[in-house]
């Protein structure tokens, strides 16, 4: 199913208008064929003198110190428009990482108590022991980041390496797991794809172990359920099969192209989506998080759809 161009069209204007400068860079980027510089500039207002991230980058708290989420946040935009590792923006964030990691559990801290000192959605709220909420989640995809910027052998990349071997070690113990972990996992796995062959002789388990059991977790959280698509907020298939070589498309594909049909039906007039949630709190706040994030939405969305030959 193809998206119409003038929709299409109605979409990039919205994001020029509406949306935050970041998105429209991005838009920018993987549509209009403009620089990735662009991205750079406004992702790094977000990023502190620690190399962390902060300041509402990602909307549902806004934080402005740096936190490990928001600085996860920033990573995904970094290897989405392939970032070199000698950029300063890059640099910078690998120092945060390596500085705020726990060595001991190869986690880094999800919500910070900060965090409750500014408005933020419900989730976000730190309370004593909420870590055991998130687990890995970002943390597997930072130990990534680490190993995908950092030169072979460094003491950042090591770092890296054995954050991911806890992280390991926790995916092949789980029987289920959150489908935002479970895509921290699929984005570990991207990265440790090009270096499978020092994982398969230091990780505790072979790439390809992890990687079923990681699809085994991904097949499970998926809704298959379509009627249940527009009750909440549920993990449809293409918010976990993101393009055609992804191991579970052909098992999906039906499924995928209905995905596709309920995302343009949920379109609205100006070729956006609406977001599946809502804070119940800050009600003078939740309106400014959720334009941002109709922004961030539209873009995503239109990254999947281009994969899978809808733009």
């Amino acid at each position: 199913m193809k998206i119409a161009v003038d929709t299409f069209h109605r979409t990039g204007l919205w994001i020029k208008r509406n949306a935050r400068p970041l998105e429209a860079a991005r838009w920018g980027y993987y549509f209009e064929n403009t620089s990735s510089e662009q991205v750079i500039h406004y992702l790094s207002a977000f990023q502190n003198d620690d190399g962390g991230f902060g300041h509402g980058i990602e909307p549902d708290f806004w934080l402005p110190l740096s936190s490990p989420m928001a600085t996860w946040a920033a990573g995904q935009v970094l290897m989405e428009i392939g970032a070199d590792p000698e950029e300063e923006v890059v640099q910078s964030m690998l120092t945060y990482l390596a500085n705020s990691v726990d060595e001991k559990t190869g986690m880094w801290s999800a919500v910070l108590p900060e965090n409750n000192d500014y408005p933020h959605a419900p989730w976000w709220h730190w309370q004593e022991g909420v870590q055991q909420n998130w687990l890995f989640n970002p943390g597997a995809e930072l130990a990534g980041f680490l190993v995908h910027w950092s030169p072979e052998g460094s003491e950042y990349a090591s770092i890296g390496w054995r954050a991911a071997e806890k992280a390991v070690e926790h995916v092949m113990e789980s029987t289920e797991m959150d489908f935002h972990q479970v895509s921290n996992f699929q984005q570990l796995l991207k990265i440790m794809l090009n270096h499978q062959v020092k994982f398969d002789t230091t990780m505790p388990n072979s790439f390809n172990e992890v990687m079923n059991k990681v699809m085994n977790l991904t097949d499970d959280c998926i809704e298959k359920d379509e009627s249940e698509w527009a009750t909440g907020y549920k993990p449809l298939p293409l918010d976990l099969i993101d393009d055609q070589e992804h191991p579970l498309f052909e098992k999906y594909r039906d499924l995928i192209e209905e995905n596709i049909e309920f995302y343009v039906e949920q379109m609205t007039e100006d070729g956006i989506w609406n977001i599946p949630w809502e804070w119940g709190t800050y009600p003078e706040k939740f309106p400014v998080a959720e334009r941002y994030w109709q922004g961030i939405l539209a873009v995503n969305r239109y990254k999947v759809l281009r994969a899978f030959g809808s733009v």
